[in-house]
Parts: structure tokens; C-alpha cells; sequence
């Protein structure tokens, strides 16, 4: 692992098409931070560094000089702490935990069920978990109906961690009842925003094409 940071002059993030990558490109986006950023299905190089640097293969990998790091949650708030302009964390200790518990919260509610429809099982199974997603979404509504984003006026990394989540409920088989139009209006303006367009891939672009 050390053998192949120590190569790295520039921060590399090893990427797909996945929420989780995206994740992590729209807080480097967000950020205007520098970094290589190789998808590990069209680069051979990628997929020959992820078998030294990861032990689970698995993107999104960040590293940045002897530094490796996985998951999405740990690169997200590394990048918040190492490029702390703009802040996408709270500054008080309080407000980092509730944050940090609304992102573990946002990945057990929301991208858990996501997995189980993307896994393809029985059809009872993924309509199972399509509801529960919709249900979920749905009960946030009151949370977004005075504030511009997830319980907060300024754009952070809870955002940061839901936006690629609503880009995909189409490819998802989620749609949103009329009564959702907060969490409807929500969506659109993190998809408006210029760090969430330049994060997308041409694949992800293709989901809504």
C-alpha cells in the first residue's frame, strides 16, 4: 500500500458510477479541490491500483500522498477537514454529531433499501423495499418544507450524501407522490447547484437523459 502512495504526487480518487463515488466528486467539486479522479470500469490502470491499495477492490478509494482511504463516509469528511473552505460541516461539537448521525441515518433508511432494489431479488423483495424508500422520503417532507437543505440554510455534507440518492429513484422505480413536493423541490435544487452537474458522469448524466 505505502509503495503505491508514496508514487502519488497529486490526490487520486479511484471512481465509478456509483451514489457513494458521487458522494465523494460532489464534495470535491463543492470544494474546487484538485484531484485525478480514474473510474475503475474504463481505466485498466485504476483496476491494477485498486487490487494494491484496497483490499476490498472497492470505490470509492481516495488516496492523497501516503494516505488510502474508504469508504465514502471517511473521504467525505477528510476533504471537509483537510480543504476546510467552503466548510460543509458545522463548526460546534453538537451540530458535527447530529450531522454525522444524519448521515448514518441517511445510509441505514435510505441507501440500505437502495441495495436491496438494486440486488434484483424476488419481485416481492424489491417492491418491498421500494415502498420502505418511498415511505422514508416521504416522512421527511415536514424537515424540508422551511429550509433550503436538509435541516440547515447552507448546502453540507448530508447533502452531499443524499443528492446522488435522488437522482436516481427513476432508475429506481421511485416516484413521488404530490404531497412529497418539498422533498420534490429539494431534489431539484442540489441537482441545480454547478458541483452537482460537473459531478455527474456520463453514465449517471444518461439516468435522466
Amino acid at each position: 500500500m505505502a509503495s503505491l502512495a508514496n508514487k502519488r504526487s497529486i490526490m487520486t480518487l479511484y471512481s465509478g458510477s456509483d451514489p457513494y463515488s458521487q458522494q465523494v466528486r460532489l464534495v470535491l467539486e463543492e470544494k474546487k479541490i484538485v484531484c485525478e479522479i480514474l473510474d475503475r470500469q474504463s481505466s485498466p490502470r485504476a483496476h491494477q491500483e485498486l487490487l494494491e491499495c484496497n483490499p476490498y477492490h472497492s470505490v470509492p478509494t481516495l488516496v492523497d500522498r501516503d494516505l488510502i482511504l474508504y469508504p465514502s463516509l471517511n473521504i467525505m469528511e477528510y476533504l471537509d477537514e483537510r480543504f476546510p473552505h467552503p466548510p460543509l460541516m458545522p463548526v460546534y461539537p453538537v451540530a458535527r454529531g447530529r450531522t454525522r448521525l444524519m448521515m448514518y441515518r441517511v445510509n441505514k433508511d435510505w441507501y440500505e433499501p437502495m441495495e436491496r432494489i438494486l440486488a434484483n431479488g424476488s419481485p416481492a423483495i424489491v417492491e418491498a423495499a421500494r415502498q420502505e424508500l418511498r415511505d422514508s422520503l416521504v416522512s421527511v417532507t415536514p424537515v424540508l418544507s422551511d429550509m433550503p437543505y436538509f435541516l440547515s440554510e447552507d448546502f453540507s455534507l448530508v447533502d452531499c450524501c443524499i443528492a446522488p440518492l435522488l437522482w436516481r429513484l427513476p432508475k429506481l422505480g421511485i416516484t413521488l407522490p404530490p404531497e412529497a413536493k418539498p422533498v420534490i423541490d429539494y431534489a431539484e435544487r442540489l441537482f441545480q447547484r454547478e458541483s452537482f452537474q460537473a459531478s455527474l458522469t456520463s453514465a449517471e448524466k444518461a439516468m435522466r437523459s
